[in-house]
């Protein structure tokens, strides 16, 4: 057995490679310890995937991979960015992954309820942008030479919500049925699709004034109520005092009011500096200065006990994270901090947005990065109420949930859906709240979606697999994204002589999947090619389309024998 696929890993994105893989025709061996490389024909192999869940367990099957055979394609999964920028400057085939960052972007785009994707590929920018149809017509009527990504049907449709893969630019919709077209921003922009402006990468900043509100409300907010009592109990005795000995003070010439308020200071705080006394004073006024000295060691007392317990209370609420929380609107909850729930944060933030995070592990290694980046975290499950009300999603902009754990994501979905369903009040118009979902299984997420009515399931399996799974057949893969609750990708291929797509005419291509660009060497890109061209040794395509179509036309394009059949 030869060009065969050694995938290591045992959880769902392993499990999603090597189905794919095998359907593709691929023999593929797994193999859980680095030890089995020799005897699972690591000589022999096309491409050694390393997509454990465990960044050591990656780190050394690719390092042994490399080892044991240079010329093989090795592609790992590596959480830490130290550990996967040290590997990329390997310069042998293969690739260096990260899911976070090729699941993140969808995840930040559905929070920001954005609908545009861009994508470099032929060294354009490609952009992808969702709209709805204005007028019935067709595709070509409306778009022009903008290639179709996908339609879904409005209310007014037979089959609202039905959802058509790369139709034709002929293809006919409805007035306000939602399309994807993809083309570059100048495209879009001439056939009147309106592009929103890229996100900011630095965090825009609050002004001083609301700054300074915020301030005084929390500062208002941690106060004990008793402080207040015990305030004005202190400034009663010293204006009291101020008041008396100001009028009734025997010692020549008197006092005036500094002088008063200067000695009731000083009797109150105990000091005694020796310049007033009560001891040529009436017997009542001495007797009044006992009292005021025990009075105001006691009001004194119990003021500081009020700081201090100000002091400690916003200490540990800082800890928590409840505090900075508190008076927070507008802002995005990023529930599990994990690899991936830090990515979607920074992003957010790199965005301009405020984020909270929920999560539940106190000893999280992601903590750290939190507090780098201003997150304040909320320590609960996020499956009940209170953790949930404690991060404001009530007044949340939008919701991410993002665990690692699908029962927990769903569970901590619904509740969120029915405390959200008090927003829609009638008679006030609050905007939606855009509530994103990862669930790894893609069969579980489309049921999810459905029985809930979950606009925003994501799955990091669906948007990650095809990289790996393109880089271990040696194909070329720009971007993923979703559509709806179906994800797309958009990748190359070099036609080699005699594979299945050299001769191929455009109409002849599979109908899931949409040439955008031709490029050969030593020519301008062709876009948008038509139905008469066609394909030849030498070129290299780029398509869109869902990426399992996408994924098989593109091995197309190398030579028989490139990689091994299954057998067995």
């Amino acid at each position: 057995m030869t060009g065969h696929i050694i995938v290591c890993g045992d959880d769902a994105l392993a499990m999603r490679i090597v189905e794919e893989l095998t359907t593709a025709g691929v023999h593929v061996v797994t193999l859980q310890d680095p030890k089995g490389l020799a005897g699972a024909g690591i000589l022999e192999a096309g491409a050694v995937v390393c997509v454990d869940d465990d960044d050591a367990l990656n780190l050394e099957m690719a390092l042994l991979a490399r080892q044991a055979n240079s010329d093989v394609r090795v592609v790992a999964r590596l959480a830490n960015t130290v550990l996967r920028e040290a590997m990329a400057q390997d310069s042998g085939p293969g690739a260096i992954l990260d899911v976070a960052d090729l699941a993140a972007p969808s995840v930040v785009e559905a929070c920001l309820s954005r609908s545009t994707h861009v994508i470099s590929a032929a060294g354009i920018d490609f952009v992808v942008s969702g709209t709805d149809a204005p007028r019935d017509a067709t595709l070509r009527e409306m778009y022009g030479d903008l290639a179709p990504v996908a339609v879904i049907y409005g209310e007014s449709s037979d089959e609202p919500g039905g959802v058509v893969v790369c139709p034709g630019r002929d293809f006919s919709v409805r007035r306000g049925d939602w399309t994807a077209m993809i083309g570059t921003a100048d495209e879009l922009a001439a056939q009147g699709i309106a592009l929103p402006k890229p996100l900011p990468r630095v965090r825009a900043r609050r002004s001083p004034l609301q700054r300074v509100t915020d301030a005084v409300r929390t500062l208002r907010d941690d106060i004990n109520p008793m402080f207040y009592r015990a305030l004005a109990v202190s400034m009663t005795l010293l204006l009291g005092s101020t008041v008396l000995l100001r009028f009734t003070y025997q010692h020549p010439p008197g006092m005036n009011w500094i002088d008063a308020l200067y000695f009731s200071t000083e009797t109150i705080a105990t000091v005694g500096y020796g310049d007033f006394s009560f001891i040529d004073q009436p017997l009542w006024l001495r007797i009044w200065g006992i009292g005021l000295m025990f009075a105001g060691v006691t009001t004194t007392a119990i003021l500081v006990a009020f700081i201090a317990d100000l002091l400690l209370s916003r200490r540990l609420a800082r800890s928590a994270g409840r505090r900075q929380v508190r008076h927070m609107h507008h802002h995005i909850v990023v529930v599990g901090l994990g690899s991936f729930g830090i990515r979607v944060a920074g992003d957010l933030k790199a965005a301009g947005h405020d984020v909270v995070a929920i999560e539940r592990n106190e000893d999280s290694r992601y903590l750290a990065a939190a507090g780098e980046l201003g997150v304040p975290v909320i320590f609960g499950d996020a499956t009940l109420r209170q953790t949930l009300e404690s991060a404001r999603v009530e007044e949340a902009s939008a919701i991410a949930v993002l665990t690692q754990d699908d029962m927990v994501n769903i569970e901590a979905g619904i509740v969120l859906h029915e405390m959200l369903a008090s927003r829609t009040t009638p008679g006030v118009n609050r905007p939606h709240v855009p509530t994103v979902l990862r669930v790894y299984d893609r069969a579980l997420g489309a049921a999810v979606a459905n029985r809930f009515t979950f606009d925003n399931v994501r799955s990091t399996v669906e948007l990650a697999a095809p990289w790996f799974i393109g880089a271990a057949m040696g194909l070329q893969v720009f971007g993923t994204f979703s559509v709806g609750q179906g994800s797309f990708m958009v990748g190359g291929v070099y036609v080699k002589l005699g594979s299945a797509l050299d001769g191929i005419h455009m109409t002849d291509i599979p109908t899931q999947t949409r040439v955008i660009a031709v490029t050969r060497p030593g020519t301008a890109a062709r876009l948008h090619p038509r139905r008469g061209d066609k394909l030849s040794a030498g070129d290299t395509a780029y398509l869109v389309g869902p990426y399992r179509e996408l994924l098989d036309t593109l091995r197309k394009g190398q030579s028989a024998g490139d990689m091994a059949p299954a057998t067995g």
